[in-house]
């Protein structure tokens, strides 16, 4: 009874300030009262405390609001949430601009006409497999099962977003002044070419080439890049770490410089490999550079599905899982994102 109270009252608590905004005295005492009013007409035994529908999907909505500290260059990016209808975000095509005259003479005056179209964009859709919990597990463990299930789905589910996010942001090939994606040109290590201080400052270039704006300009590393620049440049050996609030490594050669493990692969001849591809042969993890500003993420509804033991007379097993609906991409595609890949040593 103890758990259970504890339970409800910090989920209470929890969901009544972030979302309905009362107090968290408030919030814990109508959670309580809500798991009393459900244990008056659900079997006895169910996990009527533990499963409360609206209190794991409102703590699921808050936790993917919150992003964590070692994900920063994700929390850069502009949400979009409030224009969410039915997990589909909306966008403006614009049409073109008008012509400009210049010491114009002749009367009178062209008209062009400015045709802007809707742009619906269906938010991607992530489900996770179900979880079973059975009675015979919640009758003989000591801690909360369900909770960590639900964390545990939470974490995959972010894990998840964050990956497809940075795949979206990275350019597809190289495209001469509109995407570059660059080999790195370091000393050989086994069958790549090293990250080295020369890449970042030629990945400069090309972005002060394109005119992009100099403020908020994002490298995200791999773990691969990360180790080369640590081997090699004094300056970024000495910034790393430093920063642990932002999860930023540094600003270095007009960059945010940000380390992620879970950067898309490219192939050999600098080609980004398809969403959910297996790597081959040759395939290298690639750091992605963007313009803050000209991304855009936006988190749509999220479902928790559960099905009880009470209803399962062969297993007596409860499962769990959870959708999301949510996507990140490019607002503008050209002249604001770059990738940097291992080159080969053939």
């Amino acid at each position: 009874m103890l758990v259970a109270v504890a339970v409800n009252s910090v989920m209470g608590a929890t969901i009544g300030t972030a979302v309905f905004g009362c107090t968290a005295e408030t919030g814990a005492a109508v959670g309580n009262a809500i798991a009393i009013a459900a244990g008056a007409f659900m079997p006895t035994g169910s996990l009527c405390a533990g499963v409360f529908t609206e209190v794991w999907t409102g703590f699921m909505i808050k936790a993917f609001r919150t992003a964590p500290e070692q994900l920063g260059w994700y929390d850069r990016i502009r949400s979009f949430d409030q224009y969410v209808d039915n997990d589909v975000i909306h966008f403006t095509e614009i049409g073109g601009d008008p012509a400009v005259l210049v010491n114009n003479t002749t009367y009178p005056l062209g008209i062009t006409a400015l045709q802007d179209t809707d742009k619906p964009i269906s938010l991607d859709k992530f489900d996770t497999e179900a979880t079973p919990v059975t009675d015979d597990e919640l009758h003989a463990i000591s801690y909360d099962k369900m909770q960590s299930v639900q964390e545990r789905h939470r974490e995959a589910i972010k894990e998840k977003v964050y990956e497809k996010a940075i795949h979206a942001i990275a350019p597809n090939s190289n495209v001469a002044g509109e995407t570059p994606v660059i080999a790195t040109t370091g000393a050989a290590d086994g069958t790549r070419k090293r990250m080295c201080p020369d890449d970042i400052i030629t990945l400069k270039k090309h972005f002060d080439q394109m005119k992009t704006p100099k403020t908020d300009r994002i490298l995200v590393l791999s773990s691969e890049h990360v180790n080369d620049l640590l081997a090699t440049d004094q300056k970024f050996r000495e910034a790393y770490n430093i920063n642990q609030t932002e999860g930023k490594i540094a600003r270095l050669y007009g960059f945010d410089i940000y380390e992620y493990d879970g950067v898309p692969s490219y192939t050999s001849a600098g080609n980004k490999k398809q969403w959910g591809a297996n790597a081959a042969a040759g395939d290298k993890q690639a750091s992605v550079a963007f313009h803050a500003g000209s991304m855009m993420k936006a988190n749509g509804s999220v479902q928790f599905y559960f099905s009880e033991a009470q209803k399962d007379p062969l297993y007596h097993r409860n499962l769990v899982n959870f959708r999301k609906w949510g996507i990140c991409l490019p607002l503008k595609a050209k002249y604001t994102r770059a990738a940097i890949y291992s080159g080969t040593t053939a």
